[in-house]
C-alpha cells in the first residue's frame, strides 16, 4: 500500500539549541575548570543537563541555584556562574542554519520556533540573536512551564501559530521531540546538519516553488 501523500508545507518551525545555535554546558565550564577529569565529574554530578532541564521546564533559578549550592557548597562559585554566565554556553550559530532561515524568510515562508529554554535565560539570550526578528512567534518552554516532548507544548504551539500540524514542518535534533511531534501529525525533519536540511525535499520545494 502506498503512503498517503503529505500536504504541502505552509510554515516551518525550528528548535533552537543545536539546530539554530550551538549549545553545551562545557563551553562555559571548560573556561573555569582546568582539569579535564574534574570538568567531566562536575558536568556529570553538579551542573548536569538533567538539572538544567528543570529550568527549561519552568523552575526558577531562585529555587534551583541555592538548593544546588547547599548540596555542593565547594562548587558554589561554579553553580553561580551557571546562572550569571549562561550565554557563554552558546558559542554561536549552527553552521549553515541561519542561511536557511534567511532564505525561507525571503520567500515569505512563515517561521516559528518551539524551544526548551529557561525563561530567565531566554530573556538574556534573545537580545543577542537578531535572527529571531524573522520569526512570527516562539514558544519557550520555561515561560509556558511545558517542555518538549510533552504533547501539550505542540498543541499549544499549533494553536498559537495558527496552522494545522500537518501543514507545518518541525525541525528538531532530538529523537524524542521529533517522534512526539510526528505522533501528533506534524511533518518532521530530524536535524543532523544544515546540508541535510537544505536538501530535504520539503525545504527545497519551499525555496524553489
Amino acid at each position: 500500500m502506498s503512503e498517503t501523500p503529505r500536504p504541502p508545507v505552509k510554515a516551518v518551525v525550528f528548535d533552537v539549541g543545536r539546530v539554530l545555535y550551538e549549545w553545551d554546558l562545557r563551553h562555559l565550564f571548560a573556561k573555569l575548570i582546568d582539569d579535564e577529569a574534574e570538568l567531566d565529574w562536575f558536568l556529570a554530578h553538579v551542573v548536569t543537563p538533567e538539572w538544567h532541564f528543570e529550568h527549561d521546564a519552568g523552575r526558577p533559578l531562585a529555587e534551583m541555584v541555592p538548593e544546588r549550592v547547599a548540596q555542593f557548597p565547594d562548587h558554589a562559585h561554579l553553580i553561580e556562574a551557571y546562572a550569571e554566565r549562561f550565554n557563554e554556553t552558546i558559542p554561536g550559530p549552527v553552521a549553515g542554519s541561519h542561511d536557511i532561515v534567511r532564505a525561507l524568510a525571503q520567500r515569505d515562508v512563515p517561521l516559528y520556533a518551539i524551544t526548551n529554554f529557561g525563561a530567565e535565560f531566554w530573556e538574556l539570550f534573545r537580545p543577542t540573536a537578531p535572527i529571531f526578528d524573522l520569526f512570527a512567534d516562539i514558544v519557550v518552554s520555561g515561560a509556558e512551564k511545558i517542555a518538549k516532548p510533552d504533547p501539550a507544548i505542540y498543541d499549544l504551539a499549533a494553536a498559537r501559530f495558527g496552522h494545522a500540524p500537518q501543514d507545518m514542518l518541525f525541525i528538531d535534533d532530538t529523537a524524542a521531540n521529533a517522534t512526539a511531534a510526528a505522533a501528533l501529525g506534524w511533518q518532521v525533519h530530524r536535524f543532523s546538519d544544515a546540508v541535510a536540511l537544505a536538501n530535504d525535499p520539503r525545504v527545497v520545494r519551499l525555496l524553489t516553488s
